[in-house]
């Protein structure tokens, strides 16, 4: 049964996926503008790959089944979405999608941009707000809905930070002479975010986070505890020993061996992302 209920939520999976990755790529090359050496060829990739992962959130986002449907959820921890968010979630899609190609022409082109980076991103903060308004179980202002966000910023960091990372450390391979500080700074911040996930684990497993969730880490031996150990291992423990050694391998200039790493890093946070979401719209569970 649980293996059923998410493959029934694979949409709302790949909504999650898609759009974290839009919002985190949008995030890590406007900081990556402002906070490293890294050529305006990676950002300007990175802003444009944004664009196109917005897109496709967007065009996913209009074919989303009602949750509450005969069929999907009905029976399910996650209350109907109000079908009014619907519009506005697409909606500032697209804007996304518009405000990272222009941010990524303008890169490229030798601008500056932090205007539409400003604008993106929280066009993009934007987006993760209606997604959490429009499936968090419970009115606007409850406790669930802004769980529900913390959960998808997280996510959106953590997927997108893990692509800007592996993209960066391939440009590495094809120009040998950048400075390694880019790569560092951006394995670091990685790093610091896998971190705060596993303590968000931890604390919303302690207080029985999401409309299903139990006190007392009660998920990790309930009918989804292979899930969240997967979660937990797979999505969090092994990205945050992969990344400490990314960052090591960095500070060394060992590029092909950060960069190896950092590939295994984009597949293991992409599956703990996959498995968050998974838990959540199946059994109602934040991990």
């Amino acid at each position: 049964m649980p293996a059923e209920q998410i493959a029934q939520n694979l949409a709302y999976i790949n909504w999650t996926v898609l759009t974290g990755a839009a919002v985190g790529s949008l995030w890590a090359a406007a900081l990556g503008r402002l906070r490293t050496q890294a050529t305006k060829g990676y950002l300007g990739f990175v802003a444009l790959s944004a664009a196109v992962l917005a897109a496709l959130a967007a065009l996913s986002d209009g074919a989303l089944p009602v949750l509450g449907a005969a069929g999907l959820g009905s029976t399910g921890p996650i209350a109907p979405a109000d079908p009014a968010w619907g519009p506005i979630r697409t909606a500032a899609l697209w804007a996304l999608a518009a405000l990272a190609l222009a941010y990524g022409l303008v890169i490229l082109r030798g601008g500056g941009g932090r205007p539409l980076a400003v604008a993106g991103s929280i066009v993009g903060v934007g987006v993760l707000i209606a997604g959490a308004l429009s499936w968090s179980a419970g009115s606007a202002a409850s406790t669930t809905a802004v769980l529900l966000l913390v959960q998808l910023a997280i996510l959106a960091a953590a997927t997108g930070g893990a692509w800007a990372a592996m993209i960066l450390g391939h440009w590495y391979l094809v120009t040998p002479k950048l400075p390694e500080a880019p790569l560092v700074r951006f394995a670091q911040t990685l790093l610091a975010v896998v971190a705060v996930q596993l303590v968000l684990f931890g604390l919303w497993q302690l207080v029985g986070a999401g409309p299903a969730g139990e006190p007392g880490f009660a998920a990790l031996a309930g009918s989804w505890a292979l899930f969240v150990w997967l979660r937990l291992i797979v999505g969090l423990a092994m990205p945050l020993v992969v990344t400490w050694a990314a960052v090591q391998t960095a500070r060394t200039r060992s590029m092909e061996s950060a960069t190896g790493l950092l590939y295994i890093d984009v597949g293991l946070i992409a599956a703990g992302t996959i498995l968050a979401a998974g838990l959540y719209f199946g059994a109602g569970l934040l991990v």
